[in-house]
């Protein structure tokens, strides 16, 4: 508890790995996932078994899976964590390429199992999404890019990576997953930022985005779509968002009580894109506000971490990792309450979904990792002279 408090102590060389990784990682944040892990599986419980009935299963088959994905994602994130930066980067590299493969060819051997999107490929006992894995690895490698460009002599590293972005971009939108692709963009556009990229780029960029964005809007059915509805001064009750809302507002401060929300039978995605809606109804105002603050301190107790970071790749890469799994959440639970347009996004370590609960055990290893206190001075002292 002193160190969860005080701050952690660095770790002596040649100590055993096990007391190392306690000795230097981020606690708080550590705890943060592991409990909203656990009110995943709490929510799952409740949102699952309508489901469960209507597919014929037995009425914790969902949870159960969530369960072992769960354990999975945590596995995941323990092991990770406790990589150094340069194993990392080397992971990252490595999930890229095959993350990479699998979307090329997403079109050819994919499915969309009636959901108008090829976005996943059919295991026949579960289901995997490369773009979940292409998130974390795609930051961790544009950050490798973007540190080696300030380099002396070192290579062109921010255009490698405007490159590789406009590809991932450019894979995502032909599913179509328009969420994903907003993703990715933010993520690379916040470290683009932090490396130093001028503001007359950036307002740039942000014209090429509103460029595409209304592009998309006049040439595809299924964005127009969703834009419509997000902008009508109506909401059908019949709709998802039309559930999800009346939900919300049934909630209240303390919830129906828990199994008593009415939701999880109306919502199709009540388990996945609208878990926070169950959580409404059912638990109040409550549980929503300590969700959403177990993410805020994941994200600004890393950032605040990285800003004693000398290592310019430790600092864009735990910066991109830590932006993206906030804003994430930040957009399922803005769907949910139409601050934002409906997009097929889960709620990090809280909905269901196999590839999307054990990336985010990679990304947030790999973020533990990078933001693991290390012997070394900090960046301040560089700006006093002291370095």
């Amino acid at each position: 508890m002193t160190e969860m408090v005080y701050g952690a102590v660095p770790a002596q060389r040649g100590e055993p790995i096990l007391p190392k990784w306690w000795r230097t990682v981020d606690k708080w944040s550590l705890s943060c996932v592991l409990i909203l892990s656990v009110v995943g599986l709490l929510l799952g419980l409740a949102a699952s078994p309508p489901l469960a009935a209507r597919n014929g299963f037995q009425p914790f088959h969902y949870v159960e899976r969530q369960a072992a994905f769960g354990a999975m994602a945590m596995a995941a994130m323990l092991l990770t964590s406790m990589l150094s930066p340069t194993m990392v980067r080397r992971l990252a590299v490595v999930g890229f390429a095959a993350s990479l493969v699998a979307l090329a060819l997403l079109p050819v051997l994919g499915t969309d199992f009636g959901k108008g999107a090829v976005r996943w490929y059919s295991l026949g006992f579960a289901s995997l999404q490369p773009s979940e894995f292409m998130k974390p690895a795609f930051i961790v490698v544009s950050a490798w890019m973007l540190a080696a460009s300030q380099e002396i002599n070192g290579p062109p590293g921010k255009l490698w990576s405007v490159a590789l972005c406009t590809v991932i971009v450019g894979m995502l939108v032909m599913q179509p997953d328009f969420g994903q692709a907003s993703l990715v963009l933010f993520g690379w556009g916040v470290m683009y930022f932090v490396a130093g990229a001028p503001m007359l780029l950036l307002a740039g960029m942000a014209g090429v985005v509103v460029l595409a964005g209304t592009l998309a809007y006049s040439s595809s059915e299924h964005f127009a779509r969703r834009i419509d509805g997000f902008l009508s001064p109506e909401v059908d009750p019949t709709t998802q968002l039309g559930y999800a809302t009346n939900a919300i507002r049934e909630g209240g401060l303390f919830g129906v009580g828990v199994g008593e929300g009415q939701v999880k039978w109306s919502l199709p995605d009540a388990h996945t894109d609208f878990i926070i809606a169950v959580a409404a109804e059912e638990y109040g105002l409550i549980l929503v506000m300590i969700i959403i603050a177990l993410y805020c301190l994941v994200v600004v107790r890393s950032l605040l971490r990285l800003m004693r970071e000398r290592d310019p790749f430790i600092r864009l890469a735990g910066t991109g990792l830590a932006c993206i799994f906030g804003v994430q959440a930040m957009i399922n639970m803005g769907v949910a309450v139409r601050l934002l347009p409906a997009k097929g996004m889960t709620l990090p370590f809280v909905s269901y979904g196999g590839s999307s609960l054990i990336a985010a055990g990679i990304s947030v290893g790999m973020l533990l990792a990078l933001t693991r206190t290390r012997p070394q001075g900090e960046i301040g002292d560089i700006l006093r002279g002291r370095g």
